[in-house]
């Protein structure tokens, strides 16, 4: 049998993405152009409660822009 895992020995999942970083990966999947390794970093570097912060930001921007873009041109 294995023997149970002890939870001081477990460390806890650093993760030390930067803002600039995690709006790069944003800003790429948006786009929908990203190489396989670079998901692989981001996927072990940003936190996932950033890039859904900074995801839905971006949207929101986006969304606004074309707005303003539609009100401009009619």
């Amino acid at each position: 049998m294995n023997a149970p895992l002890d939870p001081s020995a477990v460390k806890p999942l650093e993760r030390k993405g930067s803002l600039l970083r995690t709006v790069r990966a944003v800003a790429w999947s948006l786009v929908g152009l990203r190489k396989g390794s670079e998901y692989q970093q981001d996927v072990e570097k940003l936190n996932p409660l950033h890039i859904i912060v900074v995801g839905l930001v971006a949207v929101f921007l986006l969304v606004m822009g074309l707005m303003a873009l539609v009100n401009w041109v009619v």
